[in-house]
């Protein structure tokens, strides 16, 4: 998946390791260093990213750090649990990204390169809230992404003329 566009962090009190271990101790769990690995390893950069591309990027079998499968797929569930990762399904694939300290936000998706283009709209934000308040409706969040081609895509798909080739 690419590289998602960066938007401005938020000001938060606590690292998202500390909020982890916080929602690791409400439930009577502890912190152990595979899931520490992963929380340093998935927010030391904002990514869209999906299980396997997370595998693909961890040490293998026998190296310092290396964690399971079986121990990642249960550790991102746990991370959406405690607010640390959003996921949604993409393409039949489930993606995850950061959502503890990113405001809200929605995409654009570009189905040939497979692009993921993050965007805030406070108008989008007002007509959302609106017309929740028309319907009594409270909003506990929304998830938009608009699907279609990119500049760099459309840019390369464009047929070349007799003229340009010469």
């Amino acid at each position: 998946m690419s590289s998602a566009e960066s938007l401005e962090r938020l000001e938060v009190n606590l690292s998202p390791q500390e909020r982890f271990e916080e929602y690791l101790q409400s439930r009577g769990q502890r912190q152990t260093k595979p899931r520490k690995f992963l929380v340093e390893t998935i927010f030391s950069q904002h990514e869209h990213f999906d299980a396997d591309e997370l595998i693909e990027k961890l040490p293998r079998k026998g190296q310092p750090n290396y964690v399971s499968s079986a121990t990642v797929y249960r550790s991102l569930r746990e991370f959406v649990d405690a607010g640390l990762l959003i996921s949604f399904q993409l393409d039949g694939r489930m993606v995850y990204e950061l959502d503890y300290g990113y405001p809200p936000h929605d995409h654009l998706y570009c189905t040939r390169c497979r692009k993921l283009i993050e965007f805030r709209s406070e108008e989008l934000m007002g007509i959302r809230d609106a017309e929740a308040a028309q319907h009594g409706f409270r909003v506990t969040g929304h998830r938009l992404i608009v699907q279609g081609v990119c500049r760099d895509c459309t840019g390369s798909r464009r047929k070349k003329r007799k003229q340009d080739l010469i």
